[in-house]
């Protein structure tokens, strides 16, 4: 039998428990795959046949061994500002809509995603789900398709997940299971509390309190950990940890970021800091513009901002600009809307690289990719071939620059400006090495590159659960 995980609120660490169950169970022999009925993330993946998922069942397709597909996340929410998001239906655009007008599909994503789980259980076996932010929001109860109507509808085992570091673990626990539907409120067979920070026997009295009050066992505690894992979404940059390292790495924190999980392999060997729009960029030694949902927005808020000319100054020093998907459209001269991104009108770039964006259609360019980085010194000459995955609307033409990538991107002559579609690039480790080797080597600094072959994340994870966890009772849920 599948079972379902809910959190008492939001980035409780239902993903990560997600991964750490679809982990312990391949370990065991048993077939599973993940399933999260509708996800609201601006942090996405591209699937091998173009479709778009959140990130976060992306990873837990990894822990289970599997390739990500887009039955995993049938519904994907991108918020795009005032109230509307797009809506991604089986990885590919469905429509835009306010969100007082998304709650009328509600039935119609219900049963295709009730769909899509059925044929996730018939190729698997298993289904370990996913719910979406808290599960007892009362107000959402006739509309909710993440966690009580699909609950209602599959009828499977509940874990219960809670966030024991900011406090109020008995109130989450206790209120979120006392204001469950009465229907619903028998499925929860256990609980899992994370990111304990110490000695988990001096929580023995509080397991037994739990368990007495809410007639359900605790499964286990989990302690806070550092496992290099993908974040799902921007609530993650506020929680994110600088760590005190010689280089210091800007990426500019525009009000629709996306994909910001591209950076979290530098962020283990330089001080990655998400700087605002009307930041400073003074001491950094390099600064990358990420991905955006809203390419033209998000210019205009850094425009206005005036870090267009810190850009500037920047670059006239001599530090590296790196723009990835919006941030690579937004280095160049102009960008020129015909009414598909944002408002029509010929918007002027940044003007670090020789070309122009055009949006001229609702299209999105979703496709994984590999691709060879171009013999251009000092960083781009020494990346190799890497692979990555595109998710951006528009099409930029090329100027007097040269290709950054085959096929993609620009660079300029000095080779310290560059711009790519291409999303998880600093996700290699031959790129992270090469644009390290040039940071530490221009102050003068000794460093280590990256092992290109690592230790598996998720096989740490599983670990660390099986040691905090009663995986047997879950497996037990299961054969139930």
């Amino acid at each position: 039998m599948p079972l379902m995980v809910v959190g008492t609120s939001s980035h409780v660490g239902k993903s990560t428990t997600v991964a750490a169950i679809c982990r312990c169970l391949v370990q065991r022999g048993i077939s599973v795959a993940p399933f999260k009925s509708q996800n609201m993330s601006l942090n996405s993946f591209v699937t091998s046949d173009g479709g778009e998922i959140g990130i976060a069942q992306a990873m837990q397709s990894w822990a289970a061994k599997l390739s990500p597909s887009t039955d995993m996340n049938p519904v994907l929410l991108k918020p795009k500002g005032d109230c509307i998001s797009q809506v991604v239906l089986f990885g590919r655009p469905y429509k835009d809509v306010p969100i007082a007008e998304y709650y009328a599909e509600t039935p119609y994503l219900l049963s295709e995603a009730v769909l899509a789980f059925e044929r996730l259980r018939k190729e698997y076996g298993e289904v370990v789900v996913e719910g979406a932010g808290g599960a007892a929001e009362v107000n959402l109860y006739d509309r909710d398709i993440a966690n009580t109507l699909l609950a209602e509808k599959l009828k499977i085992p509940l874990i219960l997940v809670a966030d024991i570091e900011r406090g109020g673990v008995f109130a989450q626990i206790y209120g979120t299971i006392k204001l469950l539907p009465e229907h619903i409120r028998p499925l929860v067979r256990g609980i899992i509390i994370n990111k304990f920070r110490g000695d988990p026997l001096i929580f023995a009295s509080g397991i037994q309190i739990i368990e007495d009050l809410t007639g359900i066992p605790v499964l286990g505690i989990m302690p806070y950990f550092h496992i290099p894992l993908p974040s799902e979404d921007s609530l993650s940059i506020a929680d994110k940890v600088h760590r005190n390292l010689p280089i210091r790495i800007a990426v500019i924190h525009f009000p629709h970021v996306s994909n910001f999980t591209d950076f979290e392999l530098l962020e283990q060997y330089a001080s990655v800091e998400y700087v605002p729009c009307d930041g400073s960029l003074e001491s950094y030694d390099c600064i990358i513009l990420p991905g955006t949902k809203n390419t033209i927005d998000d210019l205009d808020a850094l425009r206005k901002a005036g870090m267009d000319h810190k850009l500037s100054a920047a670059r006239q020093k001599g530090v590296p600009v790196i723009g990835i998907c919006g941030g690579y459209q937004m280095l160049g001269k102009t960008l020129v809307d015909e009414g598909f991104e944002s408002a029509a009108g010929i918007y002027p770039g940044l003007g670090l690289l020789d070309c122009i964006t055009r949006f001229a259609s609702y299209t999105k360019n979703t496709t994984q990719v590999r691709r060879r980085a171009a013999l251009i010194s000092p960083i781009l000459s020494s990346i190799g071939e890497v692979t990555g995955y595109e998710i951006h609307m528009g099409v930029t033409e090329p100027g007097s620059d040269r290709e950054a990538f085959s096929g993609d991107g620009r660079v300029s002559p000095d080779g310290l400006v560059f711009g790519t579609y291409m999303h998880g690039l600093f996700l290699n480790p031959t790129a992270a090495n090469a644009l390290l080797t040039y940071l530490y080597g221009k102050k003068g600094l000794p460093y280590t590159p990256i092992p290109v072959e690592s230790a598996d994340p998720y096989d740490q994870l599983a670990c660390l659960f099986e040691e905090h966890v009663d995986v047997d009772a879950i497996v037990a849920m299961l054969n139930a």
